[in-house]
């Protein structure tokens, strides 16, 4: 049969596509001087450049003092080829973890633009739900002249998850190993990344509970770096508050400003960064101000 034949063309595109589908093709090298952030696509595979990243400026991070200061050594570090550890930022919702995360990558690459180094140091953020899609993630940045911090935000695992153990794979476990040029950085409430039930049930129910529970403990000791964030006291919180107000230029009386953002704190029975951000905005609002630095 002639291969102008119009069913033999029709079975061949069949035959091609479905080859396709069964070994596509390589992706395309990302651009990777479009942005300083990325968003990790498994679908592409590909990064999708971020434009502007969300991100609040260091000075107006309170009450982090010691894990600011740590984080941004480690990142510095990283950035400059020398040993830095992957690291877990957990604790208390809403006092700033992510926000640290963004603010000491913003902070390093500026710290190296300005000595001429330019900005060699990318943010990707991988998806709590994409994170067995890793191995895809670090053959694509393997071997590039940029550094990444690889940032998951919220991360931790829940019942019948396997997917840990992927993270802990390509984190130091795998046959490459973590390249050179990347390091991970994850936010979690949990210390562990895993319920505490979870790891209760391992020991109740295993014929070796230790073992068990030493699987999965030991996703967090690929962490080399563990920085604690605990619940602030209401001085922090009020700092928190007023250098808001400060950096913004929300001029008002200050005791009326404290008494409101402890009675705000109070309806949403807890003190945080969060709440003092969210206490802010709501404050700008009613008095018809737009929060611009």
């Amino acid at each position: 049969m002639p291969l102008s034949d119009p069913l033999t063309l029709d079975a061949l595109h069949r035959i091609a596509a479905a080859l396709e589908r069964l070994a596509p093709p390589a992706p395309k090298p990302a651009d990777l001087a479009a942005a300083d952030a990325f968003v990790w696509n498994p679908q592409g595979p590909k990064l999708d450049p971020v434009a502007r990243v969300n991100r609040v400026e260091m000075v107006l991070l309170r009450g982090i003092d010691r894990a600011r200061d740590t984080l941004i050594e480690n990142t510095r570090r990283f950035a400059e080829g020398l040993p830095a550890n992957n690291a877990l930022l957990w604790g208390a919702r809403g006092m700033g973890k992510s926000s640290l995360v963004k603010a000491a990558h913003a902070t390093v690459n500026g710290d190296l633009a300005r000595a001429g180094q330019g900005a060699v140091l990318k943010l990707v953020e991988i998806h709590r739900e994409d994170i067995e899609s890793l191995p895809q993630l670090m053959a694509l940045v393997r071997g590039s002249d940029y550094r990444f911090i690889v940032f998951c935000d919220d991360l931790s695992f829940d019942h019948d998850d396997t997917s840990y153990k992927s993270l802990k794979a390509v984190l130091e476990g795998g046959i490459e190993g973590r390249p050179d040029n990347v390091i991970f950085y994850a936010t979690s409430n949990r210390r562990h990344l895993l319920p505490r039930d979870m790891m209760e049930n391992e020991r109740s129910t295993s014929i070796n509970p230790g073992e068990a529970v030493e699987e999965k403990v030991s996703l967090s000791d690929r962490f080399g770096l563990w920085l604690g964030f605990h619940k602030c006291s209401q001085d922090e919180y009020l700092a928190m508050v007023f250098g808001y107000a400060a950096h913004f230029g929300i001029a008002t009386n200050e005791d009326q400003l404290r008494a409101e953002a402890l009675e705000w704190a109070t309806t949403r029975g807890s003190r945080s960064g969060r709440v003092a951000w969210q206490f802010v905005q709501d404050h700008a609002g009613r008095a018809g101000l737009r929060l611009e630095a």
